[in-house]
């Protein structure tokens, strides 16, 4: 099982009013560079907020929403700082409620 961390806000928020594609780029071209591992992720419609544990943070959300996720914690806290009106977190998968932390409610158009 693998802790995942989150930053969670309105899709809106995250892809239109903040330059989020230009943070997430800069961050691939530093991994690339180091030859690190991708560890985040952008996660349209998050399927985790489905999970029965999660309602009273998908309640606090404005949908529809969108997550950063990644395993590396120190990532979501700069983030969080950063961008300071979202909602951040972690949670454990795969599990029962939550068996694919990356997974998507989003179609696919």
């Amino acid at each position: 099982m693998q802790t995942y961390y989150y930053v969670l806000a309105s899709r809106r928020f995250l892809l239109q009013e903040e330059p989020m594609e230009e943070v997430l780029k800069e961050r691939t071209r530093h991994y690339h560079e180091q030859e690190k591992e991708i560890d985040f992720w952008l996660v349209p419609q998050p399927a985790f907020l489905e999970a029965p544990e999660m309602a009273e943070i998908k309640a606090k959300c404005p949908q529809p929403a969108a997550a950063i996720i990644s395993t590396n914690q120190q990532f979501i806290t700069w983030l969080k700082l950063r961008l300071e009106y979202v909602i951040t977190g972690e949670f454990q998968a795969p599990t029962g409620t939550i068996p694919d932390a990356l997974a998507s409610l989003a179609s696919v158009s």
